[in-house]
């Protein structure tokens, strides 16, 4: 799989505790939710039109008269309301449907029972559908002794027994798939804040690891202007010239360590025991090339390529470059089977863009976070304390390719 890289946020994105976009975006729930929203208007309107189909019959019928109408306008009526009140309107239905049958004609209007058995069905328990479709069904053998819709009894009794049960299971169905439906539901909110949760543990955490950083390259330029201070004090009578070179370098590396402190501030940090030895300095740029020859021991054929005018770098922003592409010869290593990686540092000031592709299959599973893990969230946290960009993603011609660009701020 190729295509254009995709931009990253240098910051994870907000949640909101909702579905996943295959189930919030399915049509089939959109519309069961509108339907569950308006429940009334929607059952009244299914109501007219099932009066209309069976008054069109009715109109046609021997069995026409004012009772006959009164009675089927009444019951196709109350199953306006079956999901408000499943069971009350089942209860009416079968009563109206009784009084019909003592008064001795047919109607097509009886659908309306099939209706209140669905709703039953598929918004009550078990134990009451099963009830409920008992009771239809003795309904059901009366009318097909009485009325013989179907030429005969026994073909009468089956054909209204099947209907019977179709509604009967159809409710079911309904009542089982939105039992799953609220299942997925609930299972797709807990997975996206355990996604949260370990994001922000992640972020966290190279947070801490970032603080330990920064607060190393301060160490050690502090430990480095009070040397050079030092040496400034005790050189100052007898070569003033020297003294005077001492403090110029004790200035420019205050003014550093003071950038860097800047862009440490609010990263918080745990503590860690006292009484260590000044750290050395940590890597940054210049030691890219041990990186790369390391890289290369492992078998993957590695090329640094620098373009532009070098221009200085701060310590924090060397220590991002060099995390940056460490991290991402590190997944090429481990997920791309490469063969071949670039490297390539362009200088345009006042930016200074890395560039770090690779050769390896970027459609096996690696689009996703599978690739990267917590490691691009790491390199995202760096180029945030900067406020730089991210780009990672497939290469036009294949591969992978992590892009980052840190502005003149961090310099």
């Amino acid at each position: 799989m190729t295509g254009l890289p995709v931009t990253l946020p240098v910051t994870p994105p907000r949640t909101t505790l909702q579905p996943p976009d295959e189930i919030t975006r399915s049509l089939f729930v959109r519309v069961r939710r509108v339907l569950g929203a308006h429940p009334l208007f929607l059952d009244s309107l299914a109501a007219a039109v099932l009066l209309a189909v069976c008054s069109s019959w009715l109109a046609q019928s021997p069995f026409s008269s004012v009772r006959a109408w009164l009675v089927q306008a009444v019951l196709i009526a109350v199953i306006a309301a079956r999901r408000i009140w499943p069971t009350p309107v089942f209860v009416a239905a079968c009563a109206i449907a009784f009084t019909q049958w003592l008064l001795g004609f047919p109607l097509l209007g009886d659908a309306a029972l099939l209706a209140a058995l669905y709703s039953v069905a598929a918004h009550q328990s078990r134990a009451r559908a099963a009830l409920a479709a008992v009771v239809l069904e003795i309904g059901a053998i009366v009318a097909a002794v009485r009325w013989v819709p179907a030429a005969t009894v026994p073909r009468s009794l089956a054909f209204l027994t099947a209907m019977v049960v179709a509604a009967l299971f159809a409710g079911l169905t309904a009542a089982s798939g939105a039992r799953y439906l609220a299942w997925l539901d609930e299972r797709a909110r807990g997975l996206e804040i355990e996604r949260d949760q370990q994001a922000t543990i992640a972020a966290a955490a190279e947070r801490t690891r970032i603080a330990r950083e920064l607060h190393d390259i301060v160490s050690h330029s502090l430990s480095v202007v009070i040397t050079l201070a030092d040496a400034a004090a005790v050189v100052s009578r007898a070569d003033p010239d020297k003294s005077a070179e001492a403090m110029t370098e004790v200035s420019e590396v205050g003014r550093q360590a003071l950038s860097d402190m800047r862009a440490m501030l609010g990263v918080l940090r745990t503590d860690e025991p006292s009484g260590q030895d000044p750290p050395a300095p940590l890597p940054d740029v210049a030691e890219l090339g041990a990186l790369i020859d390391r890289i290369r021991a492992t078998g993957l054929d590695v090329s640094l390529t620098a373009t532009g005018a070098p221009f200085p770098l701060g310590a924090a922003a060397g220590l991002t470059i060099y995390r940056v592409v460490q991290e991402a010869l590190t997944n090429t290593i481990r997920h791309a089977d490469a063969r071949q990686a670039r490297v390539t540092i362009s200088y345009q000031e006042p930016e200074v863009r890395i560039t770090v592709s690779d050769d390896g299959h970027a459609a096996t599973g690696t689009i996703t976070q599978g690739r990267a893990g917590h490691g691009l969230d790491g390199m995202r946290e760096r180029a945030a304390l900067h406020r730089g960009t991210l780009r990672a993603g497939p290469a036009p011609g294949g591969g992978w390719l992590v892009e980052v660009t840190l502005p003149a701020a961090a310099r």
